[in-house]
Parts: structure tokens; C-alpha cells; sequence
């Protein structure tokens, strides 16, 4: 089956063994004139891992620092700029923490405009959406079970989606075109719907099942059931699962070919969420028994319009858990629009990522460029010394141990707690320690965070790696992490430090897990 961003070549051999022995007189890095043993030694170390020929023809800058004096133990290209990937959202989500607050709601209403006479309203009815993200179809049937509950049972008007809180920009700059109908590059809209509680705005799941007999065409099916995408399906049953789904750009119809064995699902993004989120909400009127004569059409609501019934999100404190833990594009994107809503009545991307530069520039970044929130553009680009910096200015906030928490945690296999990080560095020393957000793109990886050390020092690191050619070098990220986690600063002469990790394989190897959706993430 075709899958996104195929990086160009694989990594032969499934299994990375280092073996890095300590010898006290080793390099010293250039921030300590005469420094312990151990950090000579970590230099020496690192400066090993590095020189893996992976990178010969790529660039990767490495910055390791005392979190709590911000020393700097270990230095690579640190002042120089790199495509952070997702990595950016560790300045997008602080930004979204500290300009809209960790009690911060999404509202989604229900007002209508007109009469009422018994149960019969006599204009429109309205649904205003402010970019909730955790929207599922379930919660759209509770809408409309509330307005039947208020007695109304016919409109004799329109059905109005009010998406007017953020702009009518869907897709951000940069973005590639063909990233479209995948679901981590969805449609950005102040009214949207998702399928499941990781909360992928603006997509529905395609599941391909086989038919009853060989050859036979496969079986689709939609979650959550809507007719607002159209599937076209010319898959049949056969003896292996090679599915290709794809949404025809700028349409909502989904083509699905080739041959299935077992249960298959793509989750595609669809074309302009309002409508999407809209149709949902019609359809569940209509199960309630309230019934709209008008059609479904676009609008603001106006200003006396009456509330009929709302729905409030879950606070953005518990929200950030599924946003960062699972690198969530989509919520990125909306939290960057909902905070130029907040501060400047604007709910654009200019507007937002002007919060989250301001923040940033406050908070120790200052040589960056963002043109997104989540990290999908491959012209945004930080340095990893400033980012190191604001991972200890981070530490210092009202709300940092709830973000830090929602970080993924190195080797946890709980979907949301380990989150893209739940299959790496697992069983080292690495493992339920390191705190930190991945970043990929084809050619791109990152991996920043907070690991504490074999003396119990917190430590933080920014590994910023861009334009391999060759298989993906995350294994070397989850090296160094690992190696971090076992840093003794005054560690005997004879000590040795075995670093053993499962090297990342296969023909996907480059993406973030999640956005596989594999069981294991």
C-alpha cells in the first residue's frame, strides 16, 4: 500500500550497537576550560555518534545544556539555522499555554434568529463554531438532541455554518499540494469535526474491508457514516492488502484501487471542514426529529440571534495531551488562529504566529522564522542553542509541569503517554525518562527535550538534523538521548557505556509514528 513521504533510501541492518568507553583527558568542549571527566568524555562521545556517515552530506547541529545553570555540555552548529519540523510546536503550544491559559475552552452553539411559535422557528438556525478540534459526530447528535429538548421540532428557514471566528484561509503557506488528502495536512476551519478521540479535525476514517469471495469488490465503509464524501470504489478482494485511497483534489471524492485481505484504514482529510462539521449536525437534527425546510448555507451569526444550546471542549490543559503527544498538525494550526483571535480580534495565521514570535523572542528564541504553527512548512527555521535556552526558560512557568507532561515520553507504549516516542529507546536508561518533541519530515529529523542524568541532573537537548540522503538517522538521536541519560559528570576512568537501540526500518520510517497510526503508537 502507497503511503506519504516514502524517504528515498532504507537503512540496512535492523540493530545499532555502540560501544563508548570512557577515558579520563578526552575533548574538551569548547564552554569549560577544565571540565570534569565526564563531561570531557561526553564530548568525545557524542563527537563519535556524529560522525556516523549518515551525515557526511547532511547537516545536524547538537546542543546539550545544564537546565539548571544552562552550562553548556556538548555544542554543534548551535547558532546555526535549521527546518525544526515538529519541533515547532514546542513554541507554538507554550505560546498557546501562557496567551490563552490552561482552563481555555472551545465553544461550539447553537443559536437561531426569527420567531417562535410553539414549536415551529420561523427564520434561521446557526452553528458557531470557534475551531474546537475534539468535535466528534457524537457530540454534534448532543446538539441536536438539545434543540429538540428546547421544543423545536421545524425551521422554516436556512441551516447557517458560522466558521466566521478564524479566516476562510484553509491550508497553510507552504504546505505541499500533495499532502492534501492525508489527514496531518487537513483543512483548518473555526467549525470542524473529528472521527476519533485522537481528535483529527477535519478528516474521516476509510475503512476497506474484502468481500465475501475472492475477486469480489471490497467493502467500504465511513467513520464517522456520512454522505458528504462520495467513494468511489474499485478495490476487489484478494490474497494480499495493497489499498490505495485517495481524495481527488479540490473534490470530496474519495477513489479507492487495488486489492484487500484484511480491514484497511486510511484517514483522509476532507474538503472544507464547515460543510463537513455542518452536514453532521443536519443530519443529527433530522434523527432528533427537528427538521429544517431551508438548505444548508454559510454565514455570520447575527449579533441578537438567541442562544438554543452550546458545547464547551475539554480545557486546554487536558487537550494539550493528544496535541503533543501524538503531533497533531491540526491543533496546532487552530490554537495558532484562536491565539490572533485572542490577541489582536484577528483569527488568522498572521495574526497568531505574531503571538507565538513575541513569546518566543521573550522566551530565548529570537533567530527563527515561522510560517505555520505545527511544523508542516519547510521554510520555518530555529537554531538549536535558542532552542535549548527556551527549554530552560520553560521551566520556570506557572504551567511547565503540565506541559512538560504532555511531552512524549521515551519508550512508554501507552498511546498517550509515550505518544511518538512510545517504540524508541525502550529498555535503556533513556526509557520513561527522556521528556521531548519529535520532528519529521522526509530529510528532516528532530528531537528536543528534557532527559535527566545518572547523577539526577536535568539536562536538555535540541537535535536538529536536515537533507539526509540516506535512510532516516533517528537512532542516532535516540544515541545521544540515551547517552545523556547515562552522563556522570565526575564518572570513574574504566567505566563503559554499552548504547544498544532498535535502528528505525521500512518504507515509513521517516514519518512520525502517529501519523501511522500503527498500533504501537
Amino acid at each position: 500500500m502507497r503511503m506519504p513521504r516514502r524517504p528515498t533510501a532504507l537503512l540496512t541492518g535492523a540493530l545499532l550497537t555502540i560501544t563508548l568507553t570512557w577515558a579520563s583527558g578526552a575533548g574538551v568542549p569548547a564552554s569549560a576550560a577544565d571540565p570534569a571527566p565526564g563531561v570531557a568524555d561526553l564530548v568525545k562521545d557524542l563527537d563519535q555518534l556524529l560522525s556516523d556517515s549518515r551525515l557526511v552530506v547532511a547537516r545536524s547541529g547538537v546542543v546539550v545544556k545544564s537546565a539548571e545553570t544552562g552550562e553548556e555540555l556538548y555544542a554543534q552548529d548551535t547558532g546555526k539555522v535549521f527546518v525544526p519540523a515538529s519541533n515547532t510546536k514546542l513554541l507554538t503550544s507554550a505560546a498557546a499555554v501562557d496567551t490563552l491559559g490552561l482552563d481555555y475552552r472551545f465553544t461550539t452553539s447553537v443559536l437561531s434568529s426569527g420567531r417562535r411559535a410553539g414549536s415551529t422557528l420561523a427564520g434561521d438556525l446557526y452553528l458557531k463554531g470557534t475551531g474546537d478540534p475534539t468535535m466528534l459526530a457524537a457530540d454534534y447528535d448532543a446538539l441536536a438532541a438539545k434543540v429538540a429538548d428546547s421544543g423545536v421540532k421545524l425551521v422554516t428557514g436556512k441551516l447557517v455554518a458560522d466558521d466566521t471566528w478564524f479566516d476562510d484561509v484553509r491550508l497553510g503557506t507552504d504546505w505541499a499540494w500533495d499532502d492534501e488528502p492525508y489527514y496531518y495536512a487537513g483543512q483548518i476551519s473555526a467549525l470542524t469535526a473529528s472521527p476519533d478521540t485522537d481528535y483529527d479535525a477535519g478528516s474521516v476514517v476509510v475503512s476497506v474491508s474484502p468481500g465475501d469471495t475472492p475477486g469480489a469488490p471490497a467493502k467500504v465503509t465511513t467513520t464517522p457514516e456520512t454522505d458528504y464524501v462520495t467513494i468511489e470504489n474499485h478495490a476487489t478482494t484478494g490474497a494480499k492488502t495493497d489499498v490505495l485511497v485517495n481524495r481527488v483534489h479540490g473534490t470530496n471524492k474519495i477513489v479507492i484501487t487495488g486489492t484487500v485481505a484484511a480491514k484497511y484504514n486510511e484517514w483522509v482529510a476532507v474538503n472544507d471542514p464547515t460543510g463537513y462539521a455542518a452536514s453532521l449536525f443536519r443530519k443529527a437534527l433530522a434523527k432528533h426529529g427537528v427538521r429544517v425546510l431551508g438548505t444548508t448555507g454559510q454565514g455570520a451569526t447575527p449579533a441578537a440571534a438567541k442562544s438554543v444550546a452550546q458545547r464547551d471542549s475539554m480545557p486546554l490543559g487536558q487537550l494539550l495531551v493528544p496535541f503533543m503527544k501524538l503531533s497533531n498538525n491540526m491543533h496546532a494550526e487552530i490554537l495558532t488562529k484562536a491565539m490572533g483571535r485572542k490577541v489582536s480580534g484577528k483569527g488568522t495565521w498572521d495574526a497568531g504566529l505574531a503571538v507565538t514570535l513575541g513569546f518566543a523572542a521573550k522566551n530565548g528564541v529570537k533567530t527563527v522564522r515561522l510560517r505555520d504553527g505545527s511544523g508542516l512548512s519547510r521554510l520555518d527555521g530555529v537554531t538549536p542553542g535558542e532552542l535549548t535556552a527556551y527549554l530552560i526558560a520553560m521551566r520556570s512557568k506557572p504551567w511547565f509541569k503540565t506541559w512538560y507532561d504532555a511531552l512524549p515520553i521515551a519508550g512508554n507504549p501507552d498511546h498517550f503517554t509515550g505518544g511518538t516516542l512510545s517504540g524508541r529507546m525502550r529498555g535503556t536508561p533513556a526509557a520513561n525518562n527522556v521528556h521531548a518533541k519529535t520532528g519529521s519530515l522526509t530529510s528532516v529529523t528532530a528531537l528536543s527535550g528534557y532527559v535527566t542524568s545518572a547523577d539526577g541532573e536535568p539536562l536538555v537537548f535540541s537535535i536538529l538534523t536536515n537533507n539526509y540522503l540516506s535512510g532516516t538517522p533517528k537512532n542516532l538521536e535516540d544515541s545521544i538521548a540515551v547517552r545523556l541519560a547515562q552522563f556522570r559528570r565526575n564518572a570513574p576512568a574504566d567505566a563503559t557505556v554499552q548504547l544498544r537501540n532498535q535502528a528505525p526500518t521500512g518504507p515509513d520510517a521517516d514519518l512520525e509514528c502517529s501519523w501511522l497510526k500503527p498500533a504501537a503508537c
